[in-house]
């Protein structure tokens, strides 16, 4: 045996960690990216919305009032929705009700998409007075969800394992297939 001197450092030995251990990760892991999946698919069609309805809004002449309402309610109604098809689809998958925890992921997952409707609330609400325009508070508006959706786009990109070209690809086919959501929505609203 080799001799030690004092201060040396005993090398930790660790277990491996166990086949059942590392597959609880790995699905903890596939769980993890799941919910946010989920959150940010939700994110998304919240922020289209959003969006279809500023688009509309400008092209009509509304009170601050009426053009707030008209948001949160469209929002909050897809929202729900969102939550509602959670539901079923669990139904539908389970055959069975979801218990307390995958009822509060649904909610946490629901109020997130309900979270995009903030900054422009608060852009309208700010015309209310008239500290600024109704058509500023809209224009703001339609960027912040226009920025939203780029950021989006981009986080989940960069994600990937794709060379910078092959990301580039994906985001301008992003930004086109977005931009068709857009105008087939303003075809729908107007």
């Amino acid at each position: 045996m080799e001799d030690m001197r004092a201060g040396d450092a005993v090398p930790e030995r660790r277990p491996a960690a166990s086949a059942r251990h590392e597959r609880r990760r790995d699905w903890g892991d596939r769980q993890a990216a799941t919910v946010l999946a989920q959150a940010l698919k939700e994110r998304v069609y919240a922020t289209f919305t959003g969006l279809a309805i500023v688009l509309v809004l400008r092209a009509h002449d509304p009170t601050p009032q009426q053009a707030t309402f008209s948001l949160v309610i469209g929002v909050l109604g897809i929202t729900v929705a969102g939550f509602v098809a959670e539901v079923i689809a669990h139904l539908a998958a389970h055959a069975s009700l979801p218990d307390g925890e995958e009822l509060g992921r649904m909610f946490r997952v629901a109020s997130g998409a309900f979270a995009s409707v903030g900054i422009p609330v608060v852009l309208l609400l700010c015309s209310w007075p008239g500290w600024i325009s109704l058509a500023t508070a809209l224009a703001v508006a339609t960027w912040v969800y226009l920025g939203t959706l780029a950021l989006i786009g981009w986080a989940a990109v960069r994600r990937t394992k794709l060379v910078w070209w092959q990301q580039l690809l994906a985001l301008v086919a992003l930004v086109v297939l977005g931009g068709i959501v857009i105008v087939l929505q303003l075809l729908a609203h107007s």
